[in-house]
């Protein structure tokens, strides 16, 4: 049987795979754009230079790989954030249930509003982009997302779990 730890970190893949679903449909069916990526990565790699903070991310002076380690980054902080939250709710990847979920999801907001978005220098919950707003409401829809993911995955994992064993 697979580990409480191995299999949150299965459905934290599942959910930041939804994210990247739900961004994509955003992408295709209204022409909203999503994060690309490759700024996240830049600005974890000026961090490993003590660069926290940016006035635009967008001119940051450009990192080798930052595209492949901002996608490491995204899938990593998906992935601890599930390890956390399973390890907040225990039981629940035994008979995963979608509120705790769903509320957890949303609740991870918090980290776009308060610590990344004023890191790349949009403000605090992106009071400094063009549109606040819209920026606000996309990122509740994708935490939103992220929460309904970790529920999904968790029910898919469980049933190949049963399939596999029966």
């Amino acid at each position: 049987m697979m580990s409480d730890l191995w299999r949150a970190v299965l459905v934290g893949i599942g959910a930041t795979v939804g994210i990247d679903l739900w961004n994509l449909f955003l992408k295709v069916a209204f022409r909203i754009p999503s994060l690309d990526n490759a700024l996240l990565g830049r600005w974890s790699l000026h961090m490993l230079d003590g660069k926290f903070r940016h006035a635009s991310i967008k001119d940051a002076a450009t990192k080798p790989f930052e595209g492949p380690i901002g996608w490491l980054v995204h899938y990593s902080i998906g992935v601890s954030l599930a390890v956390g939250f399973v390890s907040l709710v225990q039981g629940w990847l035994a008979s995963p249930t979608v509120l705790p979920a769903l509320l957890y999801g949303i609740a991870t907001i918090v980290m776009p509003l308060f610590v990344l978005q004023p890191a790349l220098g949009l403000g605090v919950a992106s009071s400094a982009s063009p549109h606040p707003w819209k920026a606000r409401v996309k990122s509740l829809m994708t935490h939103t997302a992220f929460g309904l993911g970790l529920y999904a995955s968790a029910l898919v994992l469980n049933r190949l779990s049963q399939a596999s064993a029966g």
